[in-house]
């Protein structure tokens, strides 16, 4: 046996080099770093887009609206059924799915446009109100057309129920009217052929 004071490891764990690992994680670093420059390289330069900015033209989704058209397969995109978007170079069938398109992501990247709208300033918003107002015709509305309005709204509600009440007036003239009649029949008579009067029971 030796005389060695030194115990035995027994404790079975595996041992860890630290310079080992951090020497692997370095070697693996360089590589993710090689790789993205190479991607990046492929990919070419990063595309800066405008921000989104409102349409200066109408769109027309009405001018083909109930006409009838022959479909045929071997027909141009452009004159197939539904609506045809020049930008993409494709069919949507409806126009609530054509609105959806030209305002979709697809589209204003092929425009040019990301989705981002372009934050207004103080001065912008101050011009936008200025022009609205400038175009919008001076005297448009008063107190004296509220005035009128107004005045116009409780005559409509008096005379709805001036007609109301005349109708319930000639229902109960008909109803006076019937109960005279019936009290001009004989009642023995009336008896006689099975009912006691022409009238309802109620009331």
């Amino acid at each position: 046996m030796p005389s060695n004071p030194v115990g035995v490891d027994n404790t079975f764990r595996k041992k860890f080099d630290r310079e080992e690992y951090l020497q692997r994680a370095r070697e693996r670093e360089q590589e993710r770093d090689d790789d993205e420059h190479h991607r990046s390289k492929g990919k070419g330069p990063l595309v800066q887009r405008k921000p989104l900015k409102q349409r200066d033209y109408e769109i027309d989704l009405e001018s083909r609206l109930g006409k009838t058209q022959v479909v045929t397969p071997i027909a141009p995109l452009s004159q197939q059924a539904g609506y045809y978007c020049s930008v993409c170079e494709c069919v949507v069938k409806d126009s609530a799915n054509y609105l959806d398109h030209i305002n979709g992501k697809k589209h204003q990247r092929a425009l040019g446009m990301s989705m981002r709208v372009e934050r207004a300033s103080l001065e912008q918003v101050q011009q936008r109100f200025e022009s609205l107002k400038k175009r919008k015709p001076a005297g448009t509305f008063s107190e004296k057309d509220l005035d009128e309005r107004i005045q116009k709204q409780q005559e409509e509600e008096e005379e709805r129920k001036r007609l109301k009440r005349e109708r319930k007036k000639e229902k109960k003239e008909k109803e006076k009217a019937a109960v005279e009649e019936q009290e001009d029949v004989d009642p023995d008579i009336a008896a006689m052929m099975g009912f006691g009067g022409f009238s309802s029971s109620k009331k």
